[in-house]
């Protein structure tokens, strides 16, 4: 495939990335306006929400078997067009049950992309023999951040049904341009490694190669666990534990998602000169070591510090994991890595909430450092199966 239309592949792709990230904050920041207008409890919100998370886990992997059969870039498009349509549905409901329902809708979507988008990036990684795949997750952290700043700035002019069903309309008119071009080009196909079976030949996995799939899922799950912490729990501990006001403690989620967008820009970079293996070890490290100073810091400065370093670190190993994943069982090892992650993100913030209230906050967020710490030895024991 000439290099101008992997080139085009890979601008389709980012797009589709900051699009979910886009989307999905957007949903996000009107959390409270879709509460107050269901009248719901925070209990039975909480239950909602859950919707979102059902929805992507039972998706993830039916998403998998779906990219193999009809391919990935067909089920991104899809799966985009679902997205965009779907965020528009919570402002249309009045009980916590409706909210719920039509979140496993919208979770199913946000699932199915995630699966179908990560898989087509490994193919093009693949391609490429370039480590691209920190750069995608860069543009859905940089989606994030203008799906979120956004939503602050209208959330006081326009309600939550025109805000939502604006974004439904901005994904529509993305996805058709972007969805365009995808559907356009066929997955690449990488060069065949000499004496041996290429990315592109179906996978056949043993016993062996399914485990190192679940094990890179494991290292997904802790860098997720620590982003799910972070968003939840991190804040609070600036404003309860170090007595920061309201508006300085969420700033420290801000530095934790600055510093991991930061990481993802430059982690192909890192990736070209560390390789995978080194990369993951001294990212898991660098988290560990933040996540300790962010948690125990005895000063508000020092905890904001550690946040921000705690974000450089888990910065590159979740797109690595993926990647490794992917490489190994192709859409199948793509969706069993996101599932995994995805659970972490959900078992973190019950999991450090359980903790705080056994012992305390800080001493549950070092929790955080554990995981990022076993995410780094993980990569250390299966550096030969990691290939860089």
């Amino acid at each position: 495939m000439p290099g101008n239309t992997l080139g085009r592949l890979r601008i389709a792709l980012t797009v589709f990335f900051a699009l979910d990230g886009f989307i999905f904050a957007g949903w996000v920041v009107r959390i409270p306006a879709i509460k107050e207008q269901t009248g719901a409890s925070a209990s039975a919100l909480g239950l909602a929400l859950l919707g979102v998370s059902a929805g992507a886990v039972i998706t993830m992997m039916l998403t998998g078997r779906l990219c193999r059969r009809y391919g990935s870039h067909a089920v991104t498009v899809i799966c985009g067009i679902l997205l965009s349509l779907s965020v528009a549905l919570p402002p249309l409901t009045h009980s916590a049950v409706a909210l719920g329902a039509v979140l496993l809708v919208f979770g199913a979507a946000y699932g199915g992309i995630n699966v179908a988008f990560n898989s087509a990036a490994v193919d093009l990684v693949a391609a490429l023999r370039r480590p691209i795949m920190p750069s995608f997750h860069a543009a859905f952290s940089l989606g994030g951040m203008l799906g979120a700043g956004l939503g602050g700035l209208v959330a006081g002019h326009l309600s939550a049904t025109r805000h939502l069903l604006g974004l439904t309309f901005i994904g529509l008119l993305v996805t058709a341009m972007a969805g365009r071009s995808l559907l356009r080009q066929q997955p690449p196909k990488p060069p065949e490694p000499a004496g041996g079976a290429g990315h592109g030949s179906p996978r056949r996995l043993d016993g062996r190669g399914r485990g190192l799939v679940v094990v890179f899922g494991l290292i997904a799950l802790c860098t997720a666990y620590g982003e799910g912490a972070m968003a939840d729990w991190g804040a609070l501990h600036l404003e309860q534990d170090l007595g920061a006001s309201a508006g300085v403690a969420a700033t420290g989620y801000s530095c934790f998602a600055l510093a991991m967008t930061v990481g993802r820009l430059t982690g192909t970079t890192l990736l070209e000169r560390l390789g995978r293996t080194r990369t993951v070890v001294a990212g898991g490290t660098t988290a560990a070591l933040g996540m300790l100073a962010g948690s125990l810091a005895p000063s508000l400065w020092a905890a904001q510090i550690g946040f921000a370093v705690t974000g450089l670190g888990l910065a590159n190993l979740f797109p690595v994991a993926v990647e490794r994943a992917g490489m190994l069982a192709g859409p199948s090892g793509v969706a069993i890595a996101s599932t995994l992650g995805y659970g972490g993100m959900l078992l973190g913030p019950p999991a450090i909430g359980f903790m705080a209230d056994w012992f305390s906050l800080p001493t549950a967020l070092t929790s955080v450092a554990v995981l990022a710490a076993a995410a780094a030895l993980v990569g250390l024991v299966t550096r030969g199966a990691a290939t860089g």
